[in-house]
């Protein structure tokens, strides 16, 4: 069984028991959280599409751990004209562990 969810203006496959990184969610860790808003549900055959949600869909998942991600460096530089410009980002996420899908 999957599902398509949607979270932090993202879209994600999910399965039971995958872990998965996703926007940073205000929520401590070993919490357990519920994602209503449920796209796509399928089990086989049977695919249940949503408009734009599936009503009464819930993914359940536990928040495994907070982190930040890999550090990204931004450059702007500007050819014959002395500038240039460095900048680095560290993007925070949410790791989950998805326990359970039910429609």
């Amino acid at each position: 069984m999957y599902a398509v969810i949607v979270t932090g203006g993202k879209q994600y496959k999910v399965t039971e028991g995958e872990y998965l990184r996703v926007e940073k969610l205000d929520v401590e860790t070993g919490a357990s959280i519920d994602f209503d808003r449920v796209l796509l549900i399928g089990n086989g055959d049977d695919i249940s599409i949503g408009a734009p949600i599936v009503e009464g869909a819930k993914v359940t998942a536990e928040i495994s751990a907070h982190g930040r991600g890999d550090k990204i460096r931004i450059i702007k530089f500007r050819r014959r004209k002395h500038h240039m410009k460095r900048q680095g980002h560290r993007q925070w996420y949410t790791e989950i562990k998805i326990t359970g899908i039910s429609a």
